[in-house]
């Protein structure tokens, strides 16, 4: 099937060992190129299914990249772990969430529930939701998890009495999630990367059996998934991504040997 592609996506295709970065314009086979790479690795016996981890952004998006891998090898691989960053996170947790004090029983939120507990709390601390609005207050609070900020560090750095009712309101949809034993999709994130962060043996467990890491969409994660990719490819700096700068601020990308560094412009 490598017939099907042009010299420039041959060449990503073939890059097995050592990080890659590919640019990549819209319509430009990007995602083909991700689906072939995997194929790939697994075809020519470069890595067995469940030494593959492939995160992109989207249910649709991953099960279409499986449909694809598994139409090019011409067979069904249940062990391939392809997801969205939030489903490979929860499916870790279930197995290794006591390591950091949670049950594998946690109960995740959907934006309702979380719309509702941001209302509670709001109504708690007599804070006017028709002059605040509560899905705002609950983008800001995601926004800070996102960028790995507490609710002590809003208040530190509070310029308006609007960053200290956030920052009020945060404290109390942390406790309220922690006493339902729930978490939100944001903590899937942060927790999996608290988990790599205080347990050397979790970390080494996933880096050492996720031989390759490939990420699609790159350009779109933030700070705490660019965390969780790292962890994953410490070991082995077998990490693709694929990224369109053109649909981003700024595009990162790091390798702590630049040596190393592979980048392949799809046009």
């Amino acid at each position: 099937f490598l017939d099907n592609l042009n010299p420039e996506q041959r060449e990503a295709v073939l890059h097995r060992d050592g990080p890659l970065l590919i640019l990549a314009g819209a319509g430009s086979g990007k995602t083909r190129v991700i689906c072939y790479r995997l194929a790939y690795l697994i075809g020519d016996g470069h890595a067995d299914p469940d030494q593959v981890l492939a995160v992109t952004f989207t249910n649709k998006a991953a099960e279409e990249m499986r449909s694809r891998v598994e139409t090019l090898l011409e067979s069904e691989y249940p062990r391939l772990w392809m997801s969205t960053f939030h489903a490979f996170c929860a499916r870790l947790l279930r197995r290794e969430a006591p390591q950091i004090g949670l049950s594998r029983d946690f109960v995740i939120y959907d934006s309702v529930d979380q719309l509702h507990v941001v209302r509670q709390a709001m109504k708690d601390l007599d804070i006017d939701d028709k002059i605040t609005s509560p899905r705002a207050v609950l983008s800001r609070i995601s926004h800070a998890k996102n960028q790995m900020k507490s609710a002590a560090d809003i208040r530190e750095n509070s310029h308006s009495f609007g960053d200290e009712q956030l920052a009020k309101v945060y404290e109390r949809y942390l406790n309220a999630l922690r006493t339902s034993g729930a978490l939100d999709f944001d903590d899937l994130l942060l927790k999996t990367v608290t988990l790599f962060e205080t347990s050397p043996d979790a970390r080494d467990k996933y880096a050492y059996r996720y031989r390759y890491v490939m990420v699609d969409e790159y350009q779109d994660t933030n700070h705490c998934q660019y965390l969780l990719v790292r962890a994953l490819a410490a070991k082995h700096h077998n990490i693709c991504v694929v990224g369109d700068d053109d649909q981003s601020i700024c595009l990162l990308y790091t390798s702590d040997a630049a040596d190393e560094r592979s980048s392949v412009d799809l046009g």
